[in-house]
Formats: C-alpha cells, sequence, structure tokens
C-alpha cells in the first residue's frame, strides 16, 4: 500500500493506488488550501489552481501532469503539482502551500 508523506504536518498517510492527493489531504484533514484557497478553490476540477503541492520525493510514483496542470503551473518549478489532478501509484513525499 502507498504510502504519502505530508512534510509540513509531520504525517504520514496510508493510501490506495490511484487515490488522489486532494481527496486524502481532506480525508485527513491535512490544510492544502491558503486562506484565499479555502475561499475560492474550484472543489478538485483543476480550475482554480489553489492545491498546489510540492513533491519532495517520488514523482515518478505519481500521476504525470495533466493537460491543466501543464497550462496552470507552466511558469512554477516542475517538481509544483496540483494535488486535485495527481494520483498515487506508490510512496511519495509532499510539502502543502509551497
Amino acid at each position: 500500500m502507498p504510502r504519502l508523506t505530508f512534510i509540513n504536518e509531520k504525517q504520514d498517510v496510508n493510501v490506495t493506488q490511484g487515490s488522489n492527493i486532494r481527496q486524502k489531504a481532506l480525508d485527513q484533514s491535512i490544510g492544502i488550501y491558503t486562506l484565499k484557497g479555502k475561499l475560492t478553490n474550484c472543489g478538485g476540477y483543476g480550475q482554480c489552481g489553489t492545491c498546489i503541492i510540492e513533491v519532495v520525493e517520488g514523482m515518478s510514483n505519481l500521476s504525470p501532469r495533466t493537460e491543466v496542470e501543464i497550462r496552470k503551473l507552466k511558469k512554477k518549478p516542475d517538481t509544483y503539482r496540483l494535488a486535485c489532478q495527481t494520483l498515487v501509484q506508490g510512496n511519495a513525499s509532499i510539502k502543502t502551500k509551497p
């Protein structure tokens, strides 16, 4: 079973393969949104870009960037992802609100 490590929160979460990072973070009460994101998030459809995370380890264990992410994150580092668009295939370490 894959494990997500949320570095800022010092929390490990076991997830099933194919799980959505945004949903798993919310299920565990891990805050992935800044104040602005809490007020304006799109509910996980990839339209707002407020659920940005940084992948510290395990990028190869996550789904590839979607077309939405490519557009929304074009000026961001390659280690940034949208939590709502990212599926887990193996272990990864994540920083929320980079």
